[in-house]
């Protein structure tokens, strides 16, 4: 199975380590592992504010990259909805570039969708111990369904202590470009978010989108809290949390 890592242009730029980590975990479960050396964006930002030209430049230039792939996997909710969702939005008027994305986005998931529904990761290489607690992110949860996958791999990893928040399921404020164009709101909705991370004393708060993580680590710190952990889903299973 040769499955195209698509590390997403946030993780590379601020914590490449989740791209390693997402490598180990498929490579543990037995994929050929593919990392086009010149990804960069999967053209959700331009998407989103309505640059609809851009977004289809970078579709296009990622369909060159992974089309010879079987799957497509990203440690990103939001980027792989993108993919999987938005991809054949900008080419409806085009047929023949619309069928080939087609079968690209039909293949692209997201990373612990892809271990659990796919290849179904049995033996998690990662020896965390500790409390955690989960947050789901919007684009993931809503896109993609994704929700019970995480929980289903740290649930193999024994040393593991899940303690669900209060609106695990509710934004931490993130958004992309609303926490840049509603930083009020976005900074309220994030408070929100630490206080409901602090009340389960986890030790760390783990999430699917590194964006999430930046929002809420950021937060933490700036209310004076300096010892609440941000981790990656994929740190945690590949067992790399200490690598951060």
């Amino acid at each position: 199975m040769r499955v195209g890592l698509f590390v997403t242009c946030l993780v590379d730029a601020m914590r490449p380590g989740i791209g390693f980590s997402a490598l180990r975990l498929l490579e543990a479960a037995g994929c050929e592992v593919v990392v086009p050396e010149n990804q960069t964006c999967c053209g959700q930002p331009g998407y989103n504010s309505g640059d609809r030209e851009t977004a289809k430049a970078l579709a296009l230039k990622f369909l060159e990259e992974f089309e010879t792939c079987d799957y497509v996997v990203a440690p990103s909710g939001s980027c792989a909805g993108m993919i999987r969702i938005h991809y054949p939005d900008l080419f409806r008027d085009d047929p023949a570039l619309q069928s080939r994305i087609e079968r690209l986005s039909q293949h692209a998931y997201e990373l612990t969708d892809f271990l659990t529904s796919v290849v179904k990761l049995a033996v998690i290489p990662g020896r965390f111990k500790g409390t955690i607690t989960y947050h789901d992110s919007c684009s993931g949860l809503h896109e993609l369904g994704i929700q019970d996958q995480p929980r289903a791999l740290l649930a193999k990893l024994p040393g593991v202590t899940l303690v669900e928040m209060v609106e695990s399921t509710t934004c931490c404020g993130f958004g992309g470009a609303f926490s840049v164009k509603f930083g009020e709101l976005s900074t309220r909705m994030a408070d929100n978010k630490c206080k409901h991370i602090e009340a389960t004393s986890a030790g760390a708060i783990v999430a699917g989108d590194l964006g999430c993580m930046l929002n809420m680590e950021g937060r933490l710190r700036r209310r004076g809290n300096h010892t609440t952990r941000v981790l990656h889903i994929a740190e945690v299973l590949a067992g790399n949390e200490d690598d951060t």
